[in-house]
């Protein structure tokens, strides 16, 4: 079963996603892993192959496609990045996972051990609106239009493990569904 697993940056992503794949006891393959196999690929550190990424399009587009390759490769496999329910469109779940602003911004403060929530909350607003700008721009796509995931959680009522908890319901519905011939819900 391939899952995707998006939100905006400190909405819990990477969490939720590693959490699954050991539930599941599958791989899973994130934007940010893609991001640094291709740095060493090209043979820069993350802080020059992140300011040649932004100078140049291409890398964005390399590093989303790479990551759609790895998806497809895989049967089964849980696949973390902001664009992955866009470019994933075989997935069988995807998942967005939502959190208020102020919730991101001070997990991001914590995780990336930033001094001060008013920076925090700064860089996260700008770093938002460069990729919603960028999404657009190459893709078309509005990070807003949560149309085409099938499960948007909120990651700030619920644990990791809670979350789990969800994604393993939905799990077993679609696998009943594969199993009994049913592709798509009732209301269908």
């Amino acid at each position: 079963m391939r899952i995707t697993v998006s939100g905006l940056p400190g909405s819990g992503t990477t969490s939720l996603a590693r959490h699954v794949a050991e539930m599941l006891h599958t791989g899973m393959i994130s934007a940010g892993e893609v991001f640094r196999q291709m740095a060493q690929e090209y043979g820069m550190d993350l802080a020059a192959f992140g300011k040649r990424a932004e100078s140049d399009p291409s890398f964005d587009r390399l590093i989303d496609e790479r990551q759609r390759e790895i998806a497809l490769a895989h049967d089964d496999i849980v696949v973390e990045g902001r664009l992955s329910g866009w470019f994933v469109r075989e997935a069988d779940l995807k998942i967005w996972l939502l959190a208020p602003t102020e919730c991101r911004v001070a997990r991001i403060q914590t995780r990336d051990t930033i001094g001060d929530p008013e920076t925090a909350a700064r860089m996260t607003r700008e770093r938002e609106a460069c990729e919603a700008q960028r999404y657009q721009s190459y893709y078309g796509i509005n990070i807003d239009d949560l149309s085409p995931y099938h499960l948007v959680l909120n990651s700030e009522h619920w644990s990791v493990e809670e979350l789990g908890a969800f994604v393993s319901t939905a799990v077993g519905i679609i696998r009943q569904r594969a199993r009994t011939g049913q592709a798509e819900s009732p209301g269908s």
